[in-house]
């Protein structure tokens, strides 16, 4: 098994995914990655959907596809390749992200990663489901499973909490669809630090990197 760091290092987004079965055993592995992160005063207000339901996936997915017919998808035709990507990586990353659309309900299982926030709900609470969500990714790369963090159904986040049948108080901050990847792990493409990290001074380079 890898260790933490190249766990890291290898945890490509995986878009791709095979509709074999997963064993339940791996997704309650998965799952209790997620519960082992921090949250805001260790409130652990976060819950977890696991989905298998085809019709309750289809359901949502007609949000996430309207969000990239409308929104990601006009934007990646505008904008340049990130730091680190070269252009035709770029173009392949627009394809995988094409095709997650149209075979989002076809993931064997979706874990939607939500928070009981009653009635204050805000935003910025993110911070105590996220860690978890990125525990579960990493999780999922230990066990051999494909997945990426989207949480694109936000922009039309209400009309797919009611599809998944969340209760009042409850909102999704973010889907994983997870399955056997159909393509080969590999290396993330990030800036180098030097690009981003500063020290001591905004602009100024961190004398590490």
């Amino acid at each position: 098994m890898l260790d933490l760091f190249e766990t890291m290092e290898n945890c490509r987004a995986m878009r791709r995914l095979k509709p074999d079965p997963v064993p339940d055993e791996l997704i309650a592995k998965i799952l209790h990655a997620g519960t082992c992160a921090p949250s805001g005063g260790n409130a652990q207000k976060w819950r977890f959907l696991v989905l298998k339901d085809r019709k309750i996936k289809e359901a949502a997915t007609v949000w996430y596809k309207k969000a990239y017919d409308e929104i990601i998808g006009p934007r990646y035709s505008s904008v340049a390749p990130p730091p680190g990507v070269s252009p035709e990586r770029f173009k392949a990353q627009q394809n995988a992200v094409s095709y997650l659309t149209d075979h989002f309900a076809e993931a064997p299982v979706w874990i939607v990663a939500c928070l009981d926030t009653g009635a204050n709900h805000n935003p910025a609470a993110g911070a105590s489901i996220y860690p978890a969500v990125q525990n579960m990714v990493l999780a999922c790369r230990a066990v051999g499973l494909g997945t990426t963090l989207t949480n694109r159904h936000m922009f039309f986040q209400k009309e797919v909490d009611k599809a998944l049948g969340l209760p009042e108080g409850v909102h999704s901050y973010a889907i994983l669809p997870i399955g056997y990847p159909m393509g080969k792990f590999g290396p993330v493409k990030r800036a180098a630090l030097k690009d981003v990290v500063y020290q001591d001074k905004w602009g100024q380079p961190y004398a590490g990197a």
